[in-house]
């Protein structure tokens, strides 16, 4: 027997696969995902390459090649259009990736933009699951200038149709793109198309701890001429699992990760203005610059301790006005803060009983994150500050507890505890929750309880959530019992509307167009919900609104979304929103009568909306929303002739400008007379110049105006309206215009996640009519810097 073969012996005995042996001028082998060859046995090497966009290093030449894409979005099942190929090898420390994605001159869209930013060019996404468990995978994103977005894609069976925005449904869920990782990528275009390098090192990654690795991995194109998406497999979209459609890298083998620590020393200092003791005065205050940090310890490949003490959780974009249509739901604003973005993903609970924000300006907070020993681990405990408090006195403690566990191949098990304690006062809400899935059907379950103690009594409440899902290819359909107990109450949770309890359906045909049809893919749908007060739905009694939506959207060739919707709805009226709201008459011997406001019964409504979305031109891409017909005027409780328009554009003048601007236009009439009773009107406009990878200037602007009529008994007995205040007394609900206004500038430096230099301005205005000034003045502004800076040490 040769030498060679008995020094390989013991390795084929063991049953471990062999290492792929080549020589230095042989090819890499070709995995073609539409012959469902996407079982990789990945090549390894130990230079590490230059990262400069141009794949021309040895390693490349014998590196594995992904190809045979299928196209996925709008239609599955066929050939993609475009060729793509993608190389994959591996060192001791880092995955190494290279795109060569092909396409024709003039064609491929991209720009130099910020972190994350990158949906409007053409891009390439990589869905590496390291647990191979189909249920999560990290997303590393490149545009082809190598601009990155990452972040993490975790299936909860959260796939929805266009709603109110229209558009199809791509039957596959949103990644979020909170998180961010420290890996490398470059790119250039070329005559072919395009070409990215990419780095990921294994210390940004998490993964079990084993001798052997195997990892899922799956690749989507997006191609934006023809808003096409392939993927590498041949993904379908029936399953209810975009992610158990991934293939695999097998083999990998002495991966480097080290124990890995971050440490973030952060210095900020800010200098707030307001206007002076004297008329047209200002003043600043000023601040000695604060020192801060957090760090980050890699305890081992799949578990990390975070903390941080005294950090800066300012946020270097306001958040955008938001108009709720209903006023009976609360607004919800998004995390932004860098330290529970990271591994947010660990703390994803059904109905946000997990929501960072509430805690709202920590002086020390610690994490634990991971998986271990099969359960999905997060643990989160925070000391607010004394603002933040109910009393002023007490400083607010959150703790959290967020765990979950693996069930079959796709199924999962979790559980959710919550405490806030102030002083003597708590709350606290436990939950289970799982999800089962077979095929393209998926059930998932919550049932959580709240226990509040305030002023030494305690109450307790429950919430409950049943949904089911069919994810065929042709039929979706989705059924949902959800019930949330009027005292149930979740402070560490956002809950937007307690008290209610909503039974919906909604089904939707696929029907997709022939090959170079106008229409490649339409999708009527049907929704029909009823929402109840939680005390009637628990009684029997009928539902206080019935909606019933009608909608067909429609994706055309070439990128073009339209979209049509018909609402036939009843309301019925709600006392709790009215509970102040008191009406007054005159009556004999000059005295005042006080009636109770008792609206209408049950409001009646039928609107109709269009939607129109343009593809990704090269310069431009537009969309339109349109709403009008009759709709409910909550601030009355009567019928109104609505309008609603909302109107996005974007503009690309150049690969470094970006200008993007958003109008929400609204207005509500009175049927009975034609008078305005309510408008808003909310233009934003958001320009920014990408000076390189790591330096851009961004200017962001806005003017809200709100004009609100006096308010009367509308259609009833039209006596004016007024509103009972804290002290018992009432105050007549006049009418009013209220103008906000803001401009914000940012400069920022951004090498990598972690390191950042901001220099930022921030400018307030207001007008309030009648009882304050009629044009815009000043009222705050903010000149603010931080400076960071991401210490690796391993």
């Amino acid at each position: 027997m040769p030498l060679l073969s008995l020094l390989l012996l013991p390795l084929v005995l063991s049953g471990s696969p062999l290492p792929p042996v080549r020589h230095a001028d042989e090819p890499g082998p070709v995995f073609n995902g539409r012959l469902g060859k996407t079982i990789v046995a990945l090549p390894r090497a130990e230079r590490a390459p230059v990262v400069d966009g141009v794949l021309d290093e040895p390693e490349w030449g014998r590196a594995a090649v992904l190809t045979g894409f299928s196209q996925f979005f709008p239609t599955d099942g066929v050939a993609a259009r475009d060729s793509t190929e993608i190389l994959v090898w591996y060192s001791g420390t880092a995955l190494h990736v290279g795109v060569r994605a092909f396409a024709a001159p003039g064609t491929v869209r991209a720009t130099l933009a910020d972190r994350d930013r990158i949906t409007q060019d053409d891009n390439v996404q990589l869905f590496l699951g390291t647990y191979n468990d189909s249920r999560q995978a990290l997303v590393f994103a490149v545009n082809p200038f190598g601009i990155q977005s990452d972040g993490v894609l975790t299936e909860t069976g959260a796939v929805t149709g266009g709603g109110l925005a229209g558009g199809t449904s791509k039957s596959r869920e949103a990644a979020d793109l909170a998180p961010d990782y420290v890996w490398q990528s470059k790119g250039r275009l070329t005559a072919a198309g395009f070409d990215v390098e990419i780095v990921i090192p294994f210390k940004s990654l998490r993964y079990r701890n084993a001798d052997v690795h195997t990892w899922q991995l799956n690749v989507v194109r997006t191609v934006q001429v023809s808003g096409h998406e392939q993927t590498w497999t041949a993904t379908t979209r029936a399953g209810s699992s975009f992610l158990a459609q991934s293939g695999t890298l097998s083999g990998l083998r002495e991966l480097q990760r080290g124990v890995t620590v971050d440490l973030i020393p952060t210095v900020t200092s800010t200098a707030s203005g307001a206007p002076g003791p004297s008329a047209g005065s200002w003043r600043y205050a000023t601040q000695r610059p604060e020192v801060g940090g957090s760090a980050r310890w890699g305890i081992t490949s799949n578990l990390t301790l975070s903390g941080t003490a005294n950090p800066d959780f300012s946020q270097v974009e306001a958040d955008a006005t938001q108009f709720a249509p209903d006023p009976r739901n609360a607004v919800f604003f998004p995390e932004r803060r860098p330290f529970f973005l990271e591994s947010q993903e660990q703390f994803t609970v059904p109905n946000r009983l997990i929501y960072t924000r509430r805690i709202a300006q920590p002086i020390v907070a610690t994490k634990l994150t991971g998986k271990q020993r099969g359960f999905d681990i997060g643990v989160l405990s925070a000391i607010d500050s004394k603002e933040a408090s109910v009393s002023g006195r007490d400083a607010p403690l959150f703790s959290i507890v967020r765990l979950q566990r693996d069930l079959g191949t796709q199924s999962r098990i979790g559980m959710v505890y919550t405490d806030r304690s102030e002083g003597r006062a708590w709350n606290r809400v436990m939950g289970v929750d799982g999800r089962l899935v077979r095929g393209v059907y998926s059930v998932q379950a919550q049932l959580a309880r709240s226990m509040t103690r305030t002023a030494g009594a305690t109450t307790a409440a429950p919430l409950w959530d049943v949904s089911a899902v069919r994810n065929g290819r042709a039929f979706y359909a989705r059924y949902t019992f959800v019930g949330i107990s009027n005292n149930f109450d979740a402070q560490s949770g956002f809950i937007p509307r307690p008290g209610v309890a909503n039974m919906s359906a909604t089904h939707r045909w696929n029907r997709f167009g022939k090959k170079g049809a106008l229409v490649e893919l339409t999708s009527p749908e049907i929704y029909l919900n009823g929402r109840y007060q939680y005390a009637d739905y628990v009684n029997r009694r009928a539902a206080q609104d019935v909606q019933l939506h009608l909608r067909n959207n429609m994706r055309l060739r070439g990128g073009w979304q339209v979209g049509t919707q018909i609402f036939r709805e009843e309301f019925g009226f709600d006392k709790g929103l009215y509970a102040n709201y008191v009406l007054q008459r005159p009556s004999t011997g000059g005295r005042i009568d006080t009636l109770p406001y008792t609206g209408t019964k049950r409001l009646p409504n039928l609107d109709w909306l269009v939607s129109i979305g343009t593809p990704e031109f090269k310069r431009f891409s537009a969309n339109t929303v349109v709403i009008w017909g009759k709709d409910e005027n909550f601030q009355e409780w009567s019928s109104a002739d609505i309008f609603f328009l909302n109107q996005s554009l974007t503009l690309r003048p150049t690969e470094q400008l970006r200008v993007s601007g958003t109008w929400a236009y609204e207005t509500f009439r009175r049927r009975t007379d034609g008078t305005m009773v309510l408008s808003r009107n909310t233009p934003r406009v958001r320009a920014e110049y990408q000076l390189n990878r790591q330096v851009f200037v961004r200017v962001i602007g806005e003017h809200s105006v709100v004009e609100q009529d006096s308010l009367r008994d509308d259609s009833r007995t039209e006596l004016p309206v007024y509103l009972r205040q804290r002290d018992g007394t009432l105050r007549r609900a006049e009418a009013f215009r209220r103008t906000r206004a803001r401009l914000d500038v940012l400069f920022s430096y951004l090498p990598s996640p972690g390191t950042v230099v901001y220099l930022g301005y921030g400018d307030q205005l207001r007008a309030d009519e009648p009882s304050g000034p009629r044009t815009l003045r000043r009222s705050a502004d903010l000149f603010f810097a931080k400076v960071s800076y991401l210490f690796r040490l391993q």
